[in-house]
């Protein structure tokens, strides 16, 4: 009890104003919830933004064509969310009539939804006390009772899940969950907490043991895979281009790239215009390569690093699938695509 009142009197005082806390509407804290999975608050705000903006309920979201969707979300990363998010608006939509689900257990059966999303819905929605669990959850509980178990391993998961249980406050779970959340982000923070106004300084045992810059702990990720991606931008007269949308159940599914060669490493350009699918790709000799940049853009993402490259090619082919350099844009895209078209494009066509 008395760190469930210490907590909600910090919260209380030194909450963000932030739109999703000004409701209760599950579509909205579930739309919020997904987004802001490993994306910061200042990042995903305008996001959420746009979205509620041009979705304003679970219907709207469901109607619109999943590329609109992708287009939208270009830039905040890790589609396969937004994916998992149009997915769940259809079965919301059109197999529940609108209504999301009342209960934690309910919430966790919906694509793309777990345990942690699933507690904050159902506490903050439906006053259901379960606890949530998440990064900043992790790094506030460790610290202040000083727990060295692994947070990324099994028995990591359910410690923390079981202590967060424990300390929930049952008659406000809503407050609870949301104060514990800010208090990590805000004051218990990864780097240079603020322990000296810390309202539990006086309980922390990592403080007390000076362990604060060793606690979570968390088990070594796996080594991270290099790949290389050889980009070959066309451009073809009555200034057109050829793009081509991915598939498979790799990366960024479904949004679209310049067509592609993956190599073991970088090459050089004879041995780009010796590679078979670069062959495979030209019927014609009738055309010019140029590399756009001699240094490979390094595009990191969790598990890999992919080095790339920008390859001109100018020809006066026309290929069918050739689309028009102005409607590039149009088109749900990378960032790294995306950041090269901002360079690549004039003005006007941006």
């Amino acid at each position: 009890m008395v760190f469930s009142n210490r907590l909600t009197q910090w919260y209380l005082q030194r909450k963000r104003d932030l739109p999703w806390r000004k409701t209760k509407d599950p579509y909205r804290i579930w739309l919020s919830e997904i987004m802001l999975q490993q994306t910061r608050i200042e990042q995903g705000l305008p996001y959420y933004n746009k979205f509620t903006q041009a979705y304003p309920t679970v219907f709207d979201l469901a109607k619109a064509p999943l590329e609109e969707v992708l287009k939208l979300w270009q830039g905040l990363g890790y589609y396969s969310r937004a994916r998992n998010l149009h997915e769940t608006a259809n079965f919301v939509a059109n197999d529940l009539g609108g209504h999301f689900p009342d209960n934690y257990k309910g919430l966790k059966a919906l694509k793309g939804v777990g345990d942690y999303t699933a507690s904050a819905i159902a506490s903050i929605c439906y006053n259901e006390p379960v606890a949530v669990v998440d990064g900043n959850v992790y790094r506030v509980l460790s610290r202040i009772f000083e727990i060295s178990t692994p947070i990324n391993s099994t028995a990591g998961i359910k410690e923390f899940k079981a202590l967060a249980q424990e300390l929930l406050d049952h008659k406000d779970p809503s407050t609870f969950n949301q104060a514990i959340m800010e208090f990590g982000a805000l004051h218990c923070k990864p780097q240079n907490p603020l322990c000296d106004t810390c309202p539990f300084n006086d309980m922390c045992l990592a403080l007390k043991n000076d362990r604060i810059k060793n606690l979570p702990v968390k088990l070594k990720k796996a080594r991270v895979r290099k790949r290389y991606f050889n980009y070959l931008v066309f451009d073809l007269k009555d200034e057109k281009t050829i793009l081509e949308k991915r598939e498979g159940k790799g990366i960024w599914n479904g949004l679209y790239q310049f067509p592609l060669i993956e190599t073991e490493g970088l090459l050089e350009e004879e041995e780009l215009l010796n590679h078979q699918e670069f062959q495979n790709m030209l019927d014609s000799s009738l055309f010019e390569l140029e590399l756009h940049n001699e240094n490979p853009v390094v595009h990191k993402l969790s598990h890999q690093h992919l080095y790339t490259r920008f390859w001109k090619i100018y020809t006066h082919e026309v290929a069918e699938e050739a689309i028009p350099l102005k409607k590039v844009t149009d088109y749900p895209v990378p960032v790294l695509i995306e950041n090269f078209l901002n360079e690549y494009l004039p003005d006007d066509y941006k």
